[in-house]
């Protein structure tokens, strides 16, 4: 899935870059996560985004929360936590991260 920032929200989310592209590599409570220009892996609403290509992986592991809420991640950054180690820097989910962001962007270069 890659999305663009609309450019006039450029100015409110100022680690991002209006018109730019971004792979989503999850999304959590409906939210996207992207990379975002300092390489970080952060949540961001949907609104702010136009969708440039709408194809989810269908690796994807998706789940509905109790309020509705949607829950999407490739199997290897599907677990309770994960991201809390990502940003403790634990070793292992840093390079379980990575090695994921790899094969997307790849997978988003090849089908651009």
């Amino acid at each position: 899935m890659i999305v663009k920032l609309k450019k006039k929200l450029a100015e409110e989310y100022k680690d991002l870059t209006g018109g730019q592209n971004y792979v989503v590599f999850g999304i959590e409570a409906d939210e996207f996560r992207v990379l975002n220009d300092h390489g970080r892996p952060y949540l961001y609403p949907p609104r702010i985004f136009e969708m440039t290509d709408p194809h989810e992986p269908s690796e994807w592991i998706s789940e509905t929360g109790e309020d509705g809420e949607r829950y999407a991640y490739p199997p290897q950054l599907n677990s309770v936590g994960f991201f809390e180690d990502y940003f403790d820097s634990r070793a292992d989910a840093v390079k379980t991260f990575w090695q994921v962001v790899n094969q997307q962007l790849a997978v988003a270069a090849e089908a651009a």
